[in-house]
């Protein structure tokens, strides 16, 4: 007895329970009982034993069935997810009977006829996080079917579940076929489809200071930041008039998700305490919950329009890297043959935030293909150009001459389709000023990208690089102090760092560049301008030990660079700017 109670075998749960069971059984206990008992006859029993499987379980509103194949256990959860739309059709609303479904391939115990045990928990917590009319699966099943089951999934990343000690990734799937398999009222209330680039809701922000005189306060801060957020081009948001109707209501962010069609919510609360108010937002991952991002901040109410449009420029430029890396992550899991445009974009700036050769030239293959996919993708236009800007930085060029006429070509076409795009404006003008040598030019880019998106952190950042050119040191100070607190986890800001200290090297300050210098060195070593800039300002600075050492390091990265063609790798418009740099990098023996 004891060996039969501990039998243990590899097998196949579908878990599957009815959506709103509570409320179909307050409106008609009767009428729901008989319905179910219903599906179950006509529909359950038919196709699970088509596909050869067995019911081991059932509860009041759910179902637990057991299949030697996983590729069966995915086929029985399409069919029966169609099965119950059909049996659905032309039934009101509120009598409908739809399913989630959560599908896992694991060891389970065996006691009798029944199962236990992590195989079966597994995908009834899936289930639990199914949409309804949905499917979850679990990673090991998704191994085991892949093309075998004629539906499209979507990696929806590693989840976390009650009672399971390790993190489970999971797959929905998504043929547009079992997105229908929902009632036509449901799908159109509550599953909008996704819209092909990242979206978010603003939901209306809670006022928990007691004081009704401020929840006008809360409302024109999410109106402010919508209007923030819908200058972002790339980017899908909600009108303020839908994402409201959830005002004063308790809800859960993926239902909203649902609801709304969007990836993304943002939600937050502000606070009044005596003349202070403190504001709280809260960046989370719809399909999953998980929270993406926070912070908090805080001012004085008599400056509380001030500080609305502070709270709204530090919100909406926190966000922006944090959504833009979460859409790489997810793209990088989705599988080759389901890319678009947009998800080759994805690719490639995640490639390029890695910042070393090889990622280099994929990444701007990747760009490229997007181009091919889409000739009018401005912003790809612009990251092709700005790989260019990575080549000439890393000292990776190998062809000089064409690789800046390409790059011109490719800015100069980003910024003729993207007249209206920040993202577009500002890598082409980087890229011009940079690359190409036409430093007024790409300022002028940079500044209509910014008049576009004041929140556009890397765009205060091309302005700082371009400002240290055009020898306006202190005005670079204060846009890469800007790009630094819009970004402050920029996986780039090493890039921020190395401008800032530039700026102060060229005001003078020669141990406040040293210091800026020397983090960017320490964060990258491999970087290139960080050692330049370092062995310059700490020559300067009387830190020539730390200096000479900076330069050993720069002749390894940059073995053609010589005081004759500095000129080329830092367009200084000043010439008591370019005198200074190359009175700094003499007394580290960089050769003539």
């Amino acid at each position: 007895m004891a060996d039969e109670r501990t039998q243990r075998r590899l097998a196949a749960i579908l878990a599957a329970d009815v959506v709103g069971y509570s409320r179909l059984m307050e409106t008609d206990e009767a009428g729901t009982l008989a319905a179910l008992k219903a599906r179950r006859r006509e529909v359950l029993e038919p196709i699970v034993a088509r596909q050869r499987g067995r019911v081991f379980k059932v509860t009041g509103d759910g179902v637990l069935v057991e299949f030697a194949s996983a590729v069966n256990a995915v086929q029985c959860a399409v069919d029966l997810q169609q099965g119950m739309a059909a049996a659905n059709d032309g039934q009101p609303e509120d009598r409908q009977i739809v399913l989630r479904i959560g599908v896992n391939l694991g060891d389970v115990m065996v006691e009798g006829s029944d199962l236990y045990g992590d195989g079966v928990n597994i995908a009834v917590r899936l289930e639990t996080l199914a949409e309804p009319g949905g499917i979850l699966v679990s990673g090991t099943a998704y191994d085991h079917i892949k093309s075998k089951v004629k539906v499209g999934f979507e990696d929806i990343g590693t989840q976390t579940l009650k009672n399971i000690a390790e993190p489970v990734r999971a797959y929905r799937v998504t043929r547009a076929d079992l997105i229908a398999a929902t009632s036509p009222s449901f799908r159109a209330k509550s599953s909008p489809p996704l819209p092909d680039k990242p979206s978010i809701a603003v939901l209306p922000f809670q006022n928990v200071s007691g004081d009704p005189e401020q929840e006008y306060f809360a409302d024109g801060m999410v109106d402010e930041i919508t209007m923030a957020l819908s200058r972002l081009r790339w980017l899908f948001v909600i009108a303020r008039n839908s994402s409201f109707t959830y005002k004063g209501r308790a809800v859960d962010v993926r239902q909203v998700g649902r609801e709304l069609g969007v990836r993304y919510v943002l939600e937050g609360s502000v606070r009044k305490a005596g003349n202070r108010v403190r504001i709280t937002g809260e960046l989370i991952d719809a399909s999953t919950g998980t929270q993406l991002w926070s912070d908090r901040f805080e001012g004085g109410l008599e400056d509380i329009f001030d500080l609305q449009d502070m709270v709204t420029a530090n919100v909406v430029g926190a966000l922006a890297p944090k959504l833009e890396s979460a859409e790489i992550e997810r793209a990088m899991r989705k599988p080759t043959e389901s890319l678009n445009a947009y998800d080759y974009y994805l690719r490639g700036m995640g490639l390029y935030n890695q910042w070393n050769l090889a990622a280099g030239i994929e990444s701007l293959s990747l760009f490229k293909r997007a181009i091919e996919l889409d000739p009018k993708f401005a912003s790809a236009h612009g990251m092709a150009a700005r790989c260019y800007v990575q080549r000439k930085a890393g000292g990776w060029m190998t062809d000089r001459d064409r690789e800046i006429a390409e790059t011109a070509r490719l800015a100069r076409r980003a910024a003729e389709l993207g007249k209206d795009d920040s993202v577009a404006l500002g890598t082409a003008g980087f890229a011009l000023a940079w690359v190409v040598g036409a430093v007024e030019e790409g300022a002028t880019l940079v500044e209509r990208a910014l008049a576009l998106n004041p929140n556009f952190a890397w765009g205060w950042g091309f302005s700082g690089w371009i400002n240290v050119w055009l020898g306006k040191p202190e005005v670079a100070s204060e846009h890469l102090a800007r790009a630094l607190r819009l970004s402050p986890h920029d996986p780039l800001s090493l890039t921020f760092q190395t401008a800032a200290a530039c700026a102060h090297f060229f005001n003078g300050r020669y141990a406040e560049a040293w210091s800026w210098a020397e983090t960017a060195m320490r964060d990258r070593p491999d970087y290139a301008f960080p050692n330049c800039i370092g062995a310059a300002s700490g020559a300067l600075a009387g830190r020539l030990t730390e200096a000479n050492k900076a330069m050993v390091r720069l002749r390894e990265l940059m073995p053609d660079l010589r005081i004759s063609n500095l000129k080329e790798f830092f367009p200084l418009r000043r010439p008591q700017d370019l005198a200074k740099f190359t009175d700094g990098l003499r007394k580290t023996e960089l050769p003539e």
